[in-house]
C-alpha cells in the first residue's frame, strides 16, 4: 500500500482528520483542497487505497478501498472487503492516539466510495470521534444498523451530496442521511444544486464549518 500524503500541522498539533479519496484515485487528490481550509492545530492524513480489481468497472485494477459491485440501492456489498478497510482506518486512528491525539480530536473524511467507509468505520469505533465528514457518497451494509453501531449517538455528521450526480445517485445520499438521522443524534445532510459527482467552492466552505474546532 502507498504511504499516505500527509500535510503537517502548522501550529502544536490537537486535531488529526484521516481522509479517504474516492475510486480510482490517490491521497494527492485531495490533500491541497484540504490543507487550505483546515486550521493550523490539524494534521491531514490523506491516504491511498490498495489496488485492486473493481467488479464494477469489470475487473480492472485500480486504487480501491473494497471491490465495488453495484451502486444500487440494495444491491450486492463486499463485506470482507468493508471489514477489511475498516480495519485498517481503525489502525490509523489508533497510531494518531499513540502519538498523543486523543479520538475526540480525531476527524474522519472521505469522498464517494472514501466517505462510506468514513461513515462505516466511524460507527464501528468504541471511542467518540471527534466528526465525519461524508462527501457524495453512502452507508455501507446499512441493514447492519443500528446493530453494528458502537460508537456515540453524539459524534457529529456532515453529509453532503449533490443533487446532480451521475455516479452515486442522490437518493442513495439522502436515504443513508435518514438511516444515520434514526440513530444518530448530530447529523447534517447539505444538498448542493446543480453539482454533479464531484466537490465545489461552496461545499469546502461548508465542510472547513463543520470541522473540528
Amino acid at each position: 500500500m502507498a504511504a499516505p500524503v500527509i500535510v503537517e500541522a502548522t501550529a502544536k498539533q490537537t486535531a488529526t482528520l484521516i481522509f479517504m479519496h474516492g475510486l480510482g484515485d490517490t491521497g494527492h487528490g485531495w490533500s491541497s483542497a484540504l490543507a487550505a481550509i483546515r486550521p493550523p492545530f490539524m494534521k491531514v492524513i490523506c491516504p491511498t487505497a490498495p489496488t485492486q480489481p473493481v467488479s464494477l468497472n469489470a475487473g480492472f485494477r485500480m486504487p480501491s478501498w473494497f471491490d465495488l459491485k453495484t451502486l444500487d440501492i440494495g444491491g450486492p456489498e463486499d463485506e470482507p472487503g468493508i471489514h477489511a478497510a475498516r480495519d485498517s482506518v481503525h489502525g490509523m486512528i489508533q497510531k494518531e492516539i499513540s502519538a498523543g491525539i486523543p479520538a475526540n480530536r480525531i476527524v474522519l473524511g472521505g469522498f464517494s466510495q472514501g466517505g462510506a467507509l468514513a461513515l462505516y468505520s466511524a460507527l464501528t469505533y468504541d471511542q467518540p470521534l471527534a466528526g465525519v465528514v461524508a462527501l457524495s457518497c453512502w452507508l455501507p451494509l446499512h441493514k447492519q444498523f443500528p446493530g453494528a453501531k458502537v460508537n456515540s449517538e453524539d459524534v457529529p455528521i456532515f453529509q453532503a451530496h449533490g443533487d446532480y450526480d451521475p455516479v452515486v445517485p442522490y437518493k442513495f445520499g439522502q436515504l443513508s442521511a435518514s438511516l444515520l438521522k434514526s440513530f444518530m443524534k448530530n447529523v447534517t445532510f447539505k444538498t448542493y444544486n446543480g453539482l454533479s459527482h464531484s466537490s465545489s467552492d461552496d461545499e469546502m466552505d461548508d465542510v472547513k464549518v463543520s470541522g473540528a474546532h
